[in-house]
């Protein structure tokens, strides 16, 4: 097809192999440039991916060189589930004990929400996220002001999740250190600088070219797959319980221990069972992050919203396997909580429990090394998000944060200013354990309000005007919906509650996650109606004004951005054939 071509709406936008003309509304999508009767002129032959990115008021500026298994490979390594569950033994086992009932009843409703978002991403293809599906389907009066929190709380989520990744992997090399050690003292600052070493390595390597990130996060998801699988080998096969303890107690741990719960909160089993969610929530957060690589995946909006449903139903599977291998060979929670030798890491004095220094060695090193891969995805979505985010005009200085280097043709500039963010966030350690755990309890937090807020307004507000992608979940749509949209309802007030009570609580018990997200939200909130009101109105096409052709019946008015000019139902009965 020559370049000068253009595509009769009844055929699919998979046959196109090249076109110069995008008629928007041909496309029977929802986005800011949509019901206008905008046609987009471009000078170079184009794709279906660039011309859906186009459609939604984007330029193609990545390359797409992630695939469905690429991008799986990136989300699947953002999940992470060795390490997750090594970092998340303080939340999950230290609140109710070894039981893996709290996994699979979280999983259920944590499926359920990224089911949900799957099927707002196939309709919604752009790396802006939730964000961007929330301006097109609120209420105009208030949907500017919803898609700012929608921004925030999602920026949130994802700039707290490398910091928190590499603080874990941090203290387990540390852990490792002191239990070959015992002269070693695990301080604060040491944390502090290991993680900092490891969030400059990780700021190094997300600045590459798209291509090598897209091969280096395929070989981190290999890693991932085969240390887990070796891990769970050495808990199960190198159990050597009956050594340790000279026969005293079994190989294994009765039904009856292994499903047992054990509260060490101030609460009842009920709210303390809802409290441990976190550990799984946090351990499952990863799956949001093909949404953010839309604009870098071949067929976006068949690959990122599979991708999504891949990781967190995989994810989930995998690691009820996982809490089951814990919860059979786990000797003595309250030993764990105590950490009488000083390691500073529940999961490396777990291992000590049941495994011989050799095999205790051999499993902390692959977690460390998986838990590498997982920061580094980490970073390298979040830098695509600051990016996104950016070119929409959210931050101070987004005209820096959104420059993508010709040389890598990457966002480097966002890569950084989330490296700075985030050793202003690691400060928290000097405060505590518990101070910084609010960066963990904060993505969960940040990570359901964005996930889910366009998913409320589906089935809602927009629950007739809401056009679903390829991958969709028909009638199930809305109980769906529902279910998740109740299950982060229920969540947010009790992941922000302290695991203490009464005259037991104090400062240093005190949960922080209150301050550290709502502070935040707070602030974005004032600086909302005291200044950005006057000028964010939700995402920007960044598509050049020249390129652009209105239907007869539409008036543009100069100086405003393209989603808000006015316009009306235009007749196509006399416009070429289109796409």
């Amino acid at each position: 097809m020559s370049s000068s071509g253009v595509l009769s709406p009844n055929r699919s936008l998979r046959q196109v192999k090249s076109i110069s003309q995008v008629h928007v509304d041909d496309l029977n999508i929802t986005s800011i440039l949509s019901n206008r009767g905008i046609t987009i002129h471009v000078d170079h032959e184009i794709d279906a991916d660039e011309a859906m990115v186009l459609a939604m008021g984007y330029k193609q500026e990545f390359k797409r060189e992630f695939s469905l298994l690429t991008v799986f490979a990136v989300s699947f390594s953002v999940l992470g589930l060795l390490p997750s569950i090594a970092a998340c033994f303080d939340y999950q086992q230290l609140v109710v004990g070894i039981s893996p009932v709290p996994w699979i009843v979280a999983v259920i409703f944590v499926t359920s929400v990224s089911m949900s978002l799957a099927e707002v991403a196939s309709a919604f293809p752009v790396s802006s996220g939730t964000p961007y599906a929330v301006s097109q389907l609120a209420p105009p009066s208030c949907k500017a002001f919803l898609t700012w929190l929608t921004c925030w709380a999602n920026w949130l989520c994802q700039i707290t999740a490398a910091p928190s990744v590499n603080y874990s992997g941090a203290s387990m090399i540390l852990a490792l250190v002191a239990y070959n050690n015992p002269n070693f003292t695990v301080t604060t600052g040491k944390v502090y600088g290991v993680t900092t070493g490891i969030n400059i390595v990780h700021g190094i390597i997300s600045s590459m070219p798209t291509k090598f990130l897209a091969r280096f996060n395929t070989v981190g998801t290999s890693v991932n797959i085969i240390f887990l699988v070796v891990v769970f080998v050495i808990i199960l096969a190198g159990n050597d319980r009956l050594n340790i303890y000279n026969g005293e107690i079994p190989k294994f741990n009765s039904n009856s221990v292994a499903w047992s719960f054990d509260n060490m909160t101030d609460y009842p089993l009920g709210i303390s069972f809802l409290m441990s969610f976190l550990g799984v929530i946090w351990s499952m957060s990863g799956y949001d992050s093909p949404f953010h690589l839309a604009e870098e995946c071949s067929n976006a909006a068949l690959a990122a919203p599979k991708a999504i449903i891949l990781t967190s139903s995989v994810g989930g599977f995998i690691g009820f396997l996982f809490m089951i291998a814990i919860s059979y060979t786990l000797v003595d929670i309250q030993q764990i909580a105590e950490d009488p030798q000083g390691l500073g890491q529940p999961f490396v004095t777990y291992l000590t429990q049941i495994a011989s220094k050799k095999l205790v060695n051999a499993a902390t090193a692959l977690t460390i090394v998986s838990s590498f891969f997982m920061g580094c995805s980490c970073m390298l979505a979040a830098s695509r998000v600051t990016f996104a985010y950016s070119r929409d005009g959210l931050f101070p200085l987004s005209k820096y944060w959104k420059i993508v280097t010709p040389l890598t043709q990457t966002p480097i500039n966002a890569v950084w200013i989330n490296l700075f963010i985030s050793q202003l966030l690691l400060l928290l350690m000097f405060a505590g354990d518990v101070a910084i755990g609010a960066i963990f309890s904060v993505g969960g937090i940040a990570g359901f309000t964005s996930f889910t807020a366009p998913t409320l307004l589906k089935i809602t507000y927009a629950r007739d005007k809401f056009k679903p992608g390829p991958v969709n979940l028909g009638r199930w749509s809305t109980p769906v919906g529902a279910v998740s949209v109740a299950f982060v309802t229920l969540m947010i007030p009790i992941l922000c509650m302290p695991y203490v009570k009464g005259k037991n609580l104090n400062n240093e018990e005190m949960n922080w996650t209150a301050l550290v997200f709502f502070g935040p939200m707070l602030l974005a909130t004032i600086y909302y109606f005291v200044a950005a009101n006057k000028w964010y109105s939700g995402p920007k096409s960044n598509v050049n004004e020249e390129d652009l052709a209105y239907g007869d019946s539409y008036q543009e008015y100069e100086g405003l951005p393209i989603g808000e000019k006015t316009s009306s139902k235009i007749d196509h009965k006399d416009a070429p054939d289109s796409l």
